[in-house]
């Protein structure tokens, strides 16, 4: 995450054995966590975090930036994981549409039928890690890396968009469908009767969903992020509050966010350390080449 990898090129530039020692592990930490979130195994993980490592140790002396350590250390990471020969058995191979991520009438019914739901009742019955992982598993690889540098690495569009090599449009809309997947997802075991409903829905996408609900699920994630334009959000809300079944919806895409925000981090293995060890003399050696005189 960004406050950790600031923290590792401050004490990367006091240059003493404990700080680089201290920002080593940050790296490490910041590495393997976002590995784990998109391999989805540890063993992935763990080559990428020592990969990756290995060939920063001749760049790390030369980044007076944490933004620029940032985007870099994320994209070797994310192409580290993309080689990935371990993938994924869940990701579907195909493009995610909005249509088939938008709830039928039948589904934005069943929100309210046992009363209204809020982010917060939602987040506790979501709690468990592994519904959360499993269900961040089964996005496309590129939904996926979005989902999980910008909610759960907590990155910019704009970062996301450089790491990527997309637009920052293309990052949001890869956003928002990815959050409308995970959404649904979690839906299927936090609703009662969760297996059965889905199927119940499935049976009925063919009716017509509400035109006006319809209308505004596209523009869901930019209103919750606050990036709508001024006019549309006042029609969103206006909509809203007229419309229970909406209410709910939003309520469980925004938990479904906020969820991910607070998504626990894995830790690297004990034997990292050594690796840790290893790398902190590496890297002294590398700096006492580019600085001599430091």
């Amino acid at each position: 995450m960004r406050a950790e990898i600031e923290q590792a090129v401050q004490l990367l530039q006091d240059g003493d054995d404990a700080s680089v020692e201290q920002a080593l592990a940050l790296l490490q930490n910041t590495v393997f966590s976002f590995s784990m979130r998109v391999c989805g195994q540890r063993e992935d993980a763990e080559d990428t975090m020592q990969e990756v490592l290995l060939k920063s140790l001749p760049h790390l002396p030369k980044f007076e930036s944490p933004k620029a350590l940032v985007v870099w250390l994320y994209k070797v990471a994310k192409n580290r994981c993309l080689m990935s020969r371990r993938k994924s058995k869940f990701a579907p191979g195909h493009e995610l549409s909005l249509e088939e991520l938008m709830p039928d009438r039948r589904e934005l019914e069943q929100l309210t039928a046992d009363g209204r739901v809020n982010p917060e009742s939602f987040a506790i019955r979501s709690e468990q890690a592994s519904r959360l992982r499993a269900a961040v598993q089964k996005l496309p690889p590129q939904h996926r890396i979005v989902l999980v540098l910008r909610d759960m690495e907590g990155l910019t569009d704009d970062e996301v968009a450089e790491i990527t090599g997309v637009r920052a449009g293309t990052v949001r809309v890869r956003l928002h469908r990815a959050r409308l997947f995970v959404r649904k997802e979690l839906m299927r075991t936090w609703m009662a009767g969760g297996a059965s409903r889905m199927r119940a829905h499935k049976q009925a996408r063919e009716e017509r969903r509400p035109a006006r609900c319809k209308a505004i699920f596209a523009e869901l994630s930019d209103y919750l992020d606050e990036q709508l334009d001024d006019s549309l959000c006042e029609d969103l809300e206006r909509h809203m509050n007229g419309c229970g079944p909406c209410q709910a919806f939003v309520a469980t895409l925004e938990a479904t966010i906020e969820h991910c925000r607070r998504s626990a981090r894995d830790c690297p293995p004990p034997e990292a350390a050594r690796l840790r060890e290893e790398l902190r003399q590496k890297y002294q050696q590398v700096n006492a080449v580019l600085r001599p005189n430091a």
